[in-house]
């Protein structure tokens, strides 16, 4: 799924249509009533983690809630509603929760303030090549299985009076009452909390599983977990609580600058160079080795690192850290 440093560029693809109204809206999405979009205003365009939120209110009418409100008002509810059913997981755990299941938390948890009052905000997470396209449609680059060549199909599409549009692809949709942001565990928020974030990778956890929890890091994901681990020569299955106060610095250092490397690149339309992750040689010219890492009845994320450039950590019996295949 698209990492922080993409929807950050998808935010600001949306930002020139903020105050603008829809005139006209499509896209296949089940999720939501997609014209009860149609006639309100974009009123505001946030980002965080992974997350993009896209704020709609009524155009200026008489004293109280519009038609279009109403209808927006009654989607919110009963479309949030549905992503509520199912009871709540229990968030605290022996470890840190994979990104999948923090994020269907993070959407029955938003389900729930919608339920409760009206709700103009929509939150958007995408999927694996989801994304976000203005003034222009995706395009096939290749046959599909069938040979047929076939534009994807957009979820979402709103066009705006400005003659403008907005394109979104593989992605949920759900209304909520608003942004559930926390600056403070966005890597690419000036207000992200570093001291907090020290404190997380401290844990007795192996670092790998840490990095990927969304409440310490969010919009962190699985390139950028890989890449950094090697830029910091740390392998993968270090347990944090073992590695000095500096090394974990320097990570965290890692992350930031590298999250934000990868967001000017992307402003700037040049494609990720990695140095680890899907490769077969590190830049040394050392095999890499490749594993399903993550905890015991987990979710569990493909990992690449250099055994030579990231040798294994021993714990404090001496014994090596497990890699589990």
């Amino acid at each position: 799924m698209p990492e922080g440093p993409s929807v950050r560029k998808f935010q600001l693809l949306t930002s020139p249509f903020v105050g603008q109204v829809v005139t006209k809206v499509g896209g296949n999405s089940r999720k939501i009533n997609v014209n009860a979009l149609n006639a309100l205003r974009l009123q505001d365009s946030q980002v965080h983690g992974k997350n993009l939120y896209l704020a709609f209110v009524a155009t200026e009418g008489p004293l109280g809630p519009t038609a279009d409100e109403k209808v927006l008002q009654r989607e919110a509810a009963s479309g949030a509603c549905s992503l509520a059913q199912g009871g709540q997981e229990q968030l605290s755990a022996p470890y840190p929760q994979d990104e999948e299941l923090q994020e269907l938390q993070h959407s029955r948890s938003e389900a729930s303030d919608a339920a409760e009052g009206p709700s103009n905000w929509l939150r958007f997470h995408f999927g694996l090549f989801g994304s976000v396209r203005a003034n222009e449609f995706s395009r096939a680059n290749k046959a599909n299985k069938r040979g047929d060549w076939k534009d994807p199909a957009p979820r979402l599409v709103l066009h705006f009076e400005s003659e403008g549009f907005l394109v979104f692809y593989n992605c949920r949709m759900c209304w909520c009452s608003s942004p559930r942001a926390d600056p403070a565990s966005d890597i690419l928020s000036t207000e992200f909390h570093r001291g907090r974030a020290l404190d997380a990778l401290r844990a007795p956890h192996p670092i790998c599983y840490t990095l990927l929890d969304q409440r310490y890091f969010s919009g962190l994901g699985n390139i950028i977990k890989n890449e950094i681990l090697y830029l910091a020569k740390i392998h993968p299955l270090t347990e944090g609580s073992l590695l000095a106060l500096s090394d974990l610095e320097h990570l965290l250092d890692c992350a930031i600058q590298f999250s934000s490397d990868w967001l000017h690149s992307k402003l700037r339309g040049q494609r990720l160079h990695p140095q680890i992750y899907q490769k077969d040689q590190c830049p040394l010219g050392h095999p890499v080795m490749k594993g399903t890492l993550g905890p015991s009845g987990g979710f569990k994320r493909l990992t690449w690192w250099c055994p030579q450039c990231q040798p294994v950590m021993l714990s404090r019996d001496g014994d090596p850290s497990p890699v589990t295949q």
